[in-house]
């Protein structure tokens, strides 16, 4: 009997001839499943086939190979317990001490855009099975999933043998894998649909694959990192870095604000975030001319921004940007000639986004709190004008509609209590995240200044009492939207029409939390 057995059965080959040779060296029996033994037999390494330790061959298009107690008794036998190796010496089988499995590209396949068929097929059963089964043997048995861990392995295993800890590390990262593997087959089976009234999932399972460790979380004593989640990558996390340093994790949630916003605004338009809160909005003809009239909202809030831009980054747009000291751009892509511009601020980090995987229109929100998982459907800006109710006396004009629209959808973004003022296609005064609806008022009327008279507001709930509103009309508010549906409504509504001021009804909240 062979001191030591290592089966062998991957789909990503990288590294593999060199890593078996090393096991070979070491005195390991290689067994192999039929594209791994090929390519270590062309490696010119003894490997002997799953087909010969099983006595039967490879069925169903090879859906059928490792699927056998010739194999996983060799797994699972407990090396302490003298009848397990009894059991094994009864039936023939000998112990397999390493298991090197990787598994089928499923999110690679799916992202693709490949057909039903082939996405199923690329669903891994024995794959998982296997490192589930080594895992949780681990006491006994090493085993490798990635490439990434041969190096370490090999190393560890030509001092002597895996450790105890060595051996519990590399089962606890098989259930990492196999548990996101599965998520990830799950989200596809399940759909974009997400969950209906009373449909929810008794058990939630998500997963992501590691993009980046950051330098730290929110503060330096915070470690840090960003998954991808999906197998179709998706919004900003499948972004490419195209100039500029790290980001830290507080950039990427304001690159995560401001993308957001921006993608959903018609025309050309650029967004500054600070602290995940829009300080300045535009629309205008071009992307250079909006980015500076969103800037012009609030400078002050704006310096050290965060920048989204719905239209790639050319060198107009870069002329402009490059003036102001600014921590990332979002865009959907960039020229040469703007990347140029933007490179002699190399602090300055670029990132863009293919509007072809910008956002995922039905992707679930998670957040945590002490012991546990709050999720939501995301907040989408689909409300249906038909449903919007005049309710003043006076109705908005063209112009007081088209700013309110803008209004409605900015106020989305902005957490709560939150009030915008928009003017001329702008935002001209932002009140976010007040404890008091009225401070919120003050806050925005208070930094639009004299841009604030004919200005349009937005609430993203409703008016609890007139006070709020009165300020706004005193201040020279001319038209307003908020949900409506507080017990004051009717005092509401008669200080807008005793202000002469057009009020709207959606009857939708907007939280932002």
């Amino acid at each position: 009997m062979t001191s030591r057995r290592a089966l062998l059965g991957v789909d990503d080959k990288a590294r593999l001839p060199e890593f078996a040779r090393g096991l070979h060296r070491l005195g390991f029996e290689l067994v192999a499943t039929g594209g791994t033994e090929r390519v270590l037999r062309e490696a010119g390494l003894p490997v002997t086939s799953v087909a010969s330790v099983t006595g039967v061959e490879e069925m169903l298009e090879g859906r059928v190979k490792t699927l056998h107690p010739a194999i996983h008794a060799g797994i699972l036998a407990r090396r302490d317990r003298p009848e397990d190796i009894a059991t094994l010496n009864r039936f023939g089988y000998q112990p397999i001490d390493l298991v090197v499995v990787n598994l089928y590209p499923f999110a690679k396949v799916a992202a693709a855009g490949s057909g039903e068929a082939a996405v199923l097929e690329a669903i891994d059963i024995g794959g998982p099975t296997l490192l589930r089964a080594a895992a949780k043997n681990f006491v006994s048995v090493g085993v490798v999933s990635s490439p990434a861990q041969y190096g370490w392995v090999l190393a560890e295993l030509e001092a002597g043998e895996l450790s105890p800890e060595s051996r519990r590390r590399l089962a606890a990262e098989v259930f990492q894998l196999v548990s996101t593997y599965d998520s990830l087959v799950a989200a596809y089976l399940a759909g974009d649909q997400g969950p209906r009234e009373g449909s929810w999932p008794s058990q939630l399972a998500l997963g992501g694959e590691l993009r980046q460790v950051l330098r730290y979380g929110e503060n330096p004593h915070q470690p840090g990192a960003l998954y991808q989640t999906g197998a179709t990558p998706r919004g900003l996390a499948a972004a490419v870095q195209l100039q500029g340093g790290e980001l830290s994790y507080t950039n990427w949630l304001d690159a995560d604000a401001a993308w957001r916003l921006v993608s959903g605004l018609e025309g050309a338009a650029a967004v500054v975030v600070k602290h995940t809160n829009p300080c300045g909005v535009a629309l205008a003809k071009s992307v250079a001319e909006a980015f500076q009239r969103a800037y012009d909202c609030d400078p002050r809030s704006a310096y050290g921004g965060v920048v989204a831009l719905n239209r790639p980054l050319d060198e107009a747009v870069a002329a402009v940007l490059a003036k102001h000291f600014l921590e990332v751009v979002i865009a959907p892509g960039a020229s040469p000639a703007g990347l140029a511009l933007l490179a002699e601020r190399p602090r300055l980090r670029v990132l863009g986004v293919s509007p072809t995987t910008a956002e995922n229109p039905e992707a679930l929100e998670v957040r945590s709190v002490e012991g546990g998982l709050l999720v939501q459907m995301k907040d989408l800006p689909t409300d249906d004008e038909a449903e919007f109710q005049v309710v003043s006396q006076r109705p908005p004009t063209e112009d007081e509609w088209s700013q309110l629209r803008l209004a409605w959808r900015i106020v989305m973004a902005v957490k709560s209590n939150a009030i915008v003022l928009c003017r001329d296609d702008r935002a001209v005064g932002i009140g976010a995240g007040q404890m008091s609806r009225v401070e919120a008022v003050e806050l925005a009327v208070s930094r639009a200044g004299e841009r604030v008279k004919g200005s349009a507001l937005a609430s993203d709930a409703f008016f609890p009492m007139p006070d709020g509103l009165e300020i706004a009309a005193q201040a020279g508010v001319s038209a307003a939207i908020h949900p409506g549906g507080s017990r004051r409504d009717a005092e509401v509504l008669a200080a807008a029409d005793a202000a002469g001021m057009a009020l709207v009804a959606t009857g939708r909240r907007h939280f932002r939390h």
